[in-house]
């Protein structure tokens, strides 16, 4: 079996489960536990917890281990639990929804339910909704009321087009989708409300513990006011305001992908946003140390290599992480140093031979407008610059007044991209799978498939055998999660990966072996081994 850290049983039959390194996952008996455990830890929350994420039956927990310890935590989850039923998530910001219902499922729902059209809509408007969790897309709410007590099937065929403000029903739940995506649920209506707003004070206007009331409208007069928000959707908070920038860069090809990254947006996955950032972050602070900036600033992250970009200006670079040719007017120069690079003169990341993740830093940084803190894309979200693509130009920061360091005496060399070992922890659903499984995961070797982006990595292996087929409720998730579908080949989350999901998680890698995962490409063979208990 995977080495297991052990789960702890505490009140109102609660149990606290390992995820990986840097989070517990707290399970409880029901829903209607899970938000009020969710509302209470919220209001207690120390310094040092990252996340608190919130879904069907559990809480998950991440942290800051330089800050706050598991076992802190732990201890935390253990002394707030108490009388955790009872408590009620309160939030003196009720929304209303102003919805048209003219959704194209509204008839043929309401007959499933053995009511009329305008039957379905009284039920629902009278209801008085909580949002629960958010997950699937930033901002989307998973709402309950106890006046609500219709089981909703999904679609059986989900559409592959769903119109953001989509007003839906599913299982238990209702929903509005903030943004166009595919969805399997049934469609009643549609508001014009902001739904997700990361410039607001307020991103998420149905963030966990929110009270809902839907409000029929007719014809235009779909649009919600958001609490504590005197702006505009388009409006910027002043903290965000971009610093002095100059150009900097023109893109003229950017290769098979090629994105702004930092350090990423930790502590929204409350919001169902994803922490983003640079894959590879050791590689990245290594580019920005190595031009002389604090290891926070934007760079740019090129998978598998073919970018090509000109300077408006005199500049100074590094390159750092994968390994293939690098050229200045067509000479090459070395990676891990800093280089001078003239205006007009072209830098070009050839296609990488090892490793899948090279890092371009500049003295001074990438500019643009940060969303949520962050100048990182998020691919899967839609939050943050869009990919980079040819004639984009992007501007550059003000050069820090330290002055570039002296080269770091480091023997640098090319990713191990054959074969990489990577530690794993243990995962809350180990229990799920047959001791075959168990075995399986650290005796055999497993491959990366083509399917392997910035959302996960999908591995192709010996299928792992459950022990359990049931469903398992959605719950929070990490990066570095394996989650393990029925085909029973797993698949690795990263950064722009699903905050919450509803597979078993089987393992975790350790946050450490996270940037060897970065420089995995397709054909990388993987070994898993246990990680040291901490």
């Amino acid at each position: 079996m995977v080495k297991d850290a052990g789960s702890a049983r505490g009140p109102e039959d609660l149990r606290i489960l390992p995820m990986g390194d840097r989070a517990i996952l707290v399970e409880i008996d029901s829903l209607d536990s899970a938000i009020a455990l969710h509302a209470r830890l919220e209001a207690s929350r120390p310094g040092g917890v990252v996340d608190l994420v919130p879904a069907a039956r559990t809480v998950l927990v991440r942290v800051d281990p330089a800050a706050y310890s598991l076992a802190a935590a732990r201890a935390w989850v253990m002394s707030t639990t108490a009388d955790a039923a009872s408590a009620r998530p309160v939030d003196p910001d009720a929304v209303e929804l102003q919805v048209v219902y003219d959704g194209a499922d509204l008839a043929e729902t309401a007959e499933l339910l053995g009511l009329s059209a305008d039957e379905l809509v009284r039920r629902h408007t009278s209801a008085e909704w909580t949002v629960a969790f958010t997950g699937f897309a930033p901002g989307f709410g998973y709402l309950v009321s106890p006046d609500w007590t219709f089981d909703v099937p999904r679609l059986p065929s989900p559409r592959t087009r769903v119109p953001r403000g989509a007003v839906g029903l599913a299982g238990r739940f209702s929903g509005a989708y903030p943004r166009e995506t595919p969805g399997g649920w049934r469609l009643i209506g549609t508001t014009g409300a902001a739904l997700f707003d990361p410039d607001a004070p307020r991103p998420a206007l149905l963030a966990p513990g929110t009270r809902v009331r839907f409000r029929p409208a007719t014809g235009r007069e779909t649009a919600t006011a958001r609490p504590d928000s005197g702006q505009t959707p388009q409006s910027r908070r002043p903290d965000e305001v971009s610093r002095q920038e100059a150009p900097g860069v023109r893109i003229v090809e950017p290769g098979l992908l090629a994105t702004l990254q930092d350090l990423g947006r930790p502590g929204f996955a409350s919001l169902g946003v994803a922490p983003s950032g640079a894959l590879d972050r050791g590689s990245a602070r290594t580019a920005n140390r190595l031009v002389g900036n604090p290891e926070t600033e934007a760079v740019i992250e090129a998978t598998m290599g073919g970018l090509r970009v000109v300077a408006a200006r005199d500049l100074w670079f590094a390159v750092t992480g994968a390994w293939g040719p690098i050229r200045l007017s067509g000479h090459e120069v070395d990676p891990y140093e800093a280089h001078e690079w003239p205006a007009g003169a072209e830098l070009h990341l050839d296609w990488f031979e090892h490793g899948a993740r090279g890092y371009l830093a500049v003295r001074g940084g990438f500019g643009g407008a940060p969303v949520l803190g962050s100048r990182s894309t998020d691919v899967l979200a839609g939050i943050g610059p869009p990919p980079l693509r040819a004639d984009d130009e992007i501007s550059v920061g003000t050069e820090p007044s330290s002055p570039i360091p002296v080269a770091e005496a480091v023997p640098w060399g090319a990713p191990h991209d054959d074969e990489i070992e990577v530690q794993l922890a243990p995962g809350p659903r180990a229990d799920w799978f047959a001791a075959s499984a168990s075995a399986a995961l650290f005796e055999q070797v497993w491959t990366v498939t083509d399917a392997a982006d910035r959302v996960g990595m999908r591995l192709d292996g010996p299928a792992l055998a459950r022990a359990r087929d049931d469903e398992l409720p959605s719950e929070g998730m990490v990066p570095g999660a394996l989650q393990v579908p029925p085909s029973g080949r797993p698949t690795i989350l990263l950064a722009d990966g699903p905050v919450t999901g509803g597979y078993p998680v089987i393992a975790v890698a350790t946050d450490a072996a996270l940037d060897l995962l970065a420089q995995a490409r397709p054909g990388t063979r993987l070994r898993f081994r246990h990680a040291r208990a901490t």
